[in-house]
């Protein structure tokens, strides 16, 4: 079982860097894209990514129900979560798998994963995977983090180690939002991201 899970993890990272160039990801610096055009959460309500920033800038989580390595890093959302509530960082989730909306990434399965793991910031549902193209984003997850002039000065990974919570050595997310939330330059500006290969439609 072990060797299967290994297998399965180098097969979707191969996946992943087969289509990881054509969308060029948002360099460090530049604009939040997309910013004012209307998206919708799971259960139907419109919203934006600016109405979703905060007083020191928004963390844009791209993500998915089932993939691997969401499930592996999932536990550490919760910690996200109050990261942000307590930095006054705005957050959101965001699944751009279009093509796999009629199966693990229905609206429906969107609102059980939702409930089931408790999120408490909006589960948005990017049509034609629009978000994600305009920010470059390749896996789930794949993390971007905005400051507070929309700017992005984080992208990549959560942390080092997507096995576990225990074995981190290195939370690269959690330490930039505490730079960005005390109004400092971020030391780590980016790493690399881990993950399934966002579904979009080929065309």
């Amino acid at each position: 079982m072990k060797s299967y899970k290994t297998l399965l993890i180098v097969f979707l990272l191969i996946n992943t860097s087969l289509f990881a160039q054509q969308y060029s990801t948002l360099n460090i610096g530049q604009e939040m894209p997309m910013q004012d055009i209307e998206i919708f959460d799971i259960y139907d309500k419109s919203t934006t990514l600016s109405k979703n920033l905060k007083r020191n800038g928004l963390l844009v989580v791209f993500t998915s129900n089932s993939c691997p390595f969401v499930v592996m890093w999932e536990d550490r959302y919760k910690l996200l979560e109050e990261k942000c509530m307590n930095s006054d960082i705005g957050m959101v989730y965001i699944n751009s798998n279009q093509a796999k909306r009629d199966s693990d990434d229905s609206v429906k399965e969107m609102k059980n994963h939702s409930m089931k793991m408790g999120y408490t910031y909006p589960y948005l549902i990017d049509e034609n995977s629009k978000i994600a193209n305009s920010f470059g984003a390749k896996t789930t997850p794949h993390i971007f983090l905005l400051n507070n002039k929309k700017l992005l000065v984080y992208k990549g990974a959560i942390d080092d180690n997507y096995k576990s919570i225990n074995d981190v050595t290195k939370n690269y997310l959690l330490d930039a939002m505490q730079e960005v939330s005390n109004q400092k330059n971020v030391s780590v500006p980016e790493t690399k991201a881990v993950g399934c290969s966002i579904k979009r439609i080929r065309k």
